[in-house]
Parts: C-alpha cells; structure tokens; sequence
C-alpha cells in the first residue's frame, strides 16, 4: 500500500514538473523567439540589440544575442528537460537581468510594466533547477545526470558573474528626450 502511494506520488509529480516546464518553457523560448527570430511579432535580433543598448549596456550586440539566446535557449532546454541545470540558469541570468534592469524601477505588477512576470519565472527556473525535471523529461530518458550541485554552483557562479559584470558595467544615458 504504501509503494503504491509512493508510486502515485512520482507519477503525480513527473506530471506535475512536464505541466510546469511545458508553459514556462514555451513562453521563456517565444519570448526569446521574438528577440532572436523576430517570430510572434517580436523585433528580432536588430530590435534586442538596440534595446540593450538604450539600457545602457556595452557591447550591445553582445547583450543582445545573450539575452536572446538565455530566453530562447534556457525555454527550449526547460521544455524538453534537456540539460536542466544549465537550461534553468539560462533563462534565470535573462530573468534577472530583466527584473532588475528593466522592470525594478516599475513596480511590483505587470500592468504597470513592473517585475512581476520575470520574477515568477525566475522563481520557476529556480525550483525547476533544485529538483530536476522530472520523471518525464529527456534528461530522464537518456540517462542525462549532470553532477549536482556542482554543476548548479560551478555554472550558476559563472552566469552570475557575468551577469552582475553585465549590470554593474552598464552606461547610465542622459535622461531627457528620447534618442530615436
């Protein structure tokens, strides 16, 4: 009785991680999407590049294309469940840079343009980080184990690095009119 409630719980939670890595995936890997490819009406690599830039970070291209490359490729590792660790922390740098960069200064709600989207997925990819993917995953069934926690500490500090490089490095503009 109690293997078969052990059991139901597993089933229930690889359902339950597949549920939350398919949506956040999917949106983390469109919303990068629209940054790379300039698919579901985004503005493509030009628009992330020029973006970055007037967030004062330097070089642009080079922000742009990570910042692009962390949603689109942190979704699309999230989704399958491929390489979880290194998925998660992706789209995590991307989501914290955007919540502080971007959405911090505007509050709490999404309506209002504030932090409230990219700090729940930051808080997803985080948990999806500390307990792995899932029962129905690729990394599950292709034997996929990265060794933990170093490679949660070892890659998570790098990306942390370079992200904090990222935003401490940054170019305040002169506030005023808008460069267009």
């Amino acid at each position: 009785m109690i293997a078969a409630a052990a059991d139901s719980m597993s089933v229930s939670f690889g359902l339950a991680m597949l549920a939350l890595r398919a949506v956040v995936g999917l949106y983390l890997f469109g919303h990068g999407a629209q940054k790379l490819f300039g698919w579901f009406g985004g503005s493509g690599l030009s628009g992330s590049v020029a973006m970055v830039e007037r967030l004062g970070f330097r070089p642009a291209r080079f922000w742009g294309v990570n910042a692009a490359l962390g949603e689109a490729g942190g979704g699309l590792l999230i989704l399958l469940g491929l390489l979880t660790p290194l998925g998660s922390i992706s789209a995590g740098a991307a989501m914290l840079t955007a919540v502080s960069s971007v959405h911090w200064s505007k509050g709490v709600w999404a309506a209002k343009g504030g932090f409230e989207l990219p700090l729940t997925n930051l808080a997803v990819v985080c948990a999806i980080a500390l307990v792995g993917p899932g029962a129905y995953s690729l990394d599950r069934w292709l034997g996929v184990s990265l060794p933990e926690p170093a490679t949660l500490g070892a890659v998570g500090g790098v990306v942390l690095i370079v992200t904090l490089a990222g935003l401490v490095t940054r170019t305040r503009l002169p506030s005023g009119p808008s460069r267009t």
